[in-house]
């Protein structure tokens, strides 16, 4: 285990995306944080610094919701102070699109389309193509622009996506997305090494 703990950060908190992260995180052999689910996100920063540094394996993942609130709501704010602390190291971030009702947006390294396809065209919460290039609008992504993240994938809504994410079929695209963090993090060559 590094000196920091490795974490991937994951802008979605509601039911689907907490039982598909918690399902991807076993299947990947990491620790989901379950007590960061939530819509809004109820935990703060601190808060969730100290469950990250108690999980037993690594990546630890991590979720964050706002539940729609414009502007930087709890969910940012948390995930700014987590990105940020000096033992954390983040592997990269699960972008996920939403529909809101003043649209924020970040800048993406690369989104999955609901067909499980890389794109460099941001996508909604269906996983449709959308028509901006590295562009993704959602409800907790505000300030991602500011943070200094290593890699940033944009997907659809998890768990979702017309059923093509759907758990019962092993959330195929949100699965696609955490290998592409993990691989361009090296974190599976380090683990092997």
């Amino acid at each position: 285990m590094s000196e920091k703990r490795r974490v991937i950060l994951v802008t979605d908190g509601d039911d689907y995306a907490s039982k598909t992260i918690e399902y991807i995180a076993e299947k990947t052999g990491g620790y989901c944080v379950s007590a960061s689910k939530g819509n809004p996100s109820a935990l703060r920063g601190e808060e969730l610094v100290k469950f990250i540094l108690r999980a037993p394996r690594e990546p630890v993942f991590i979720m964050f919701d706002d539940s729609g609130l414009v502007g930087e709501g709890p969910g940012e704010t948390a995930l700014s102070y987590v990105s940020k602390h000096p033992l954390i190291e983040v592997l990269g971030v699960l972008a996920v699109a939403a529909k809101t009702h003043q649209a924020e947006w970040t800048k993406v390294d690369v989104c999955i389309d609901g067909d499980g396809e890389l794109t460099e065209f941001g996508v909604d919460k269906d996983g449709t193509k959308e028509i901006e290039v590295k562009r993704l609008n959602g409800d907790t992504v505000y300030g991602l622009d500011q943070l200094d993240l290593p890699l940033i994938v944009g997907i659809g809504d998890i768990g979702k996506m017309s059923r093509r994410d759907d758990l019962k079929k092993g959330s195929p695209i949100t699965m696609k997305a955490i290998e592409l963090i993990l691989e361009r993090s090296g974190f599976h060559a380090e683990q092997e090494g």
